[in-house]
This record gives C-alpha cells, structure tokens and sequence, in this order.
C-alpha cells in the first residue's frame, strides 16, 4: 500500500526580526499596516502582529535581559535561533512558518519525507483584544529543516497549530489602512532555486511547483512560496534589495495583495518610504531588512 500523501499547507506567518522593535513597529505602522498589542513569551522574546485573515507577520525583538535556553540535539530553540540571527544579520525575515491542523501528523510526514525534526513544543500565552479584553491563546510548533545542494538555507521552519483560533483571529486588527487583504506570497532567494525544490516542496507538502526562467513556485491553500534566483530578485524588487549574492537559501521579500493600489501608494508615500514601481504594482526596497511588493488582489 501506498503512504497516504501529506496534507498541504497554507502560509501561516513569517518572523520578521529586530534589534529595535518598538522602532521596527513605528515603521511598519507608517507604512500603513495596524498593528496588535505586545505580547511577550515566556522565553523572553516579545513580537507584535500584522493580521490577515488567516496569516499575520511577527515583528520579534529580545526582551531586555532575555536568558533563552539553548537548543540541544533534538530540541529546537525559537528564542535562541533568532537570537543569533540577529547577531549575525541584524534586522531581517528571520522564519517561515506554515498553517498546521495535526502537529503530530505533520511531525510524522516531514520525518518521512527526510527533513528534520525535533521534539515536539507547545506553548500559551495571554492575548488582549481590541476592547481590552484578555484571551488565551495557544500553539503547537513543528520544527524542521533540510539541506539543498549549496548547504543549510540561511533561514528556519516551523509549523504552526492554533489551540484557540477563536482567541487569535481578530477581524478588528485585519483592516489596514494601507488596503492590505493578504500576504500573498513569500520570496526566497537562491543562487540555483531547483537545488531546495524537494525539502520546501515536502515542508509545504505540496505535490506539485512550477519552474519558470526566474526561479520555481509552489503555490499553497493559502498564499504562494516564491524562490527566486538573485538576478530575478533584483529585477522584481529593485538592485538595491540585495547587495550581495546569497551562498544558500535566504528570505528575503513579502509580497502584499491590496484593495486599491492607488491608496496604498499615497498611505506608504505618506508615511515617508520611497518607493520603486514593479510589475503590477511597487516595491518598498528595504524595511527592517526586508523588500515589500505591493500588487492589486486578484479575484478570487
């Protein structure tokens, strides 16, 4: 008998990490995105979100102070693994996580796919609507990683179960006044795409992506995993987004849907960024370490 095939996964959120995120968040909300509470964990790193319906950023910082556990062999540390990217990056997208149902079978699918795996992790913390009221709120994180012909990709993965979605999703915190309706893609950058094909096509458990003369693209239940080669990225998102070929695999764009495209280039001209035009829409080249597109919804 035939294994049955893993279940797709939609994009759930990225880490955007920072040395300054009260900083990083002034940005972000100049830029026109409504931004959540803080929130803390109890590990010591702290965040802010940008919802969507059913997928958000996680704007993270380090708690002043903060003494995060280390990782071990089987045990994969989020504080400290961001940590050390920022000490060896600065500010940048740090992680891309996707949308989990079964953290247990996800755990079992990437292990016999042949991509890492650690111990299993959970964890809750308190959240606070926008009356003010407190909710718990909980996740189950499914770590993993891979290798592809040039090594370790410059980035980590996880999956994300939701213990009270009720809890989390908060349409109040999703009307941007930017018009943005959705994260729409993320966008990776390698010097060959094809040579990390099989691990983020098994990590989004994805049977099928499409190559094209700018790199691949797996399209997922939810937004669009984009790999694109150096010279592609650069054309789409402007020569300045990336100084310096990367040696592997790196996170480097998010790509935004938006109601009207009009009103979202005077809300980020208003809020102080220079933008450049890209194909359907424009480009912030560089906020907190990352390029921002912005392009019109598509129907749906």
């Amino acid at each position: 008998m035939h294994a049955p095939r893993p279940a797709a996964r939609g994009l759930d959120h990225v880490v955007a990490a920072t040395r300054d995120l009260a900083g990083a968040c002034a940005s972000w909300e100049r830029a026109g995105f409504r931004l959540t509470p803080l929130a803390r964990h109890p590990w010591g790193t702290e965040n802010r979100l940008v919802q969507f319906d059913g997928s958000f950023v996680e704007i993270l910082g380090i708690s002043e102070g903060a003494t995060m556990p280390e990782a071990t062999a089987g045990a994969f540390s989020f504080g400290a693994y961001n940590r050390d990217f920022l000490a060896g990056h600065g500010d940048g997208l740090s992680m891309l996580v996707l949308e989990s149902k079964d953290h247990d079978a996800d755990r079992a699918a990437l292990a016999a796919a042949g991509l890492r795996t650690y111990e299993p992790f959970g964890f809750e913390r308190i959240a606070v609507s926008p009356e003010g009221e407190e909710r718990r709120v909980g996740f189950d994180l499914t770590f993993t990683g891979f290798a592809g012909a040039t090594g370790e990709p410059d980035m980590g993965f996880f999956t994300c179960r939701q213990r009270f979605p009720e809890n989390f999703w908060r349409s109040e915190y999703q009307r941007h006044p930017n018009g943005a309706v959705a994260l729409a893609a993320v966008v990776l950058v390698a010097p060959d795409p094809s040579d990390f094909h099989e691990g983020l096509a098994a990590f989004a458990g994805a049977r099928e992506f499409t190559a094209t003369s700018l790199g691949l693209e797996i399209v997922t239940p939810r937004g669009r995993i984009e790999v694109l080669t150096p010279a592609a990225f650069r054309w789409r998102h402007g020569a300045e987004t990336l100084p310096v070929d990367p040696t592997t695999l790196v996170f480097k764009g998010l790509r935004f849907a938006v109601a009207d495209l009009g009103r979202a280039a005077e809300v980020v001209a208003a809020g102080g960024f220079a933008t450049t035009p890209h194909a359907g829409g424009f480009v912030i080249t560089d906020l907190g370490g990352a390029s921002l597109a912005f392009e019109p919804a598509r129907p749906a």
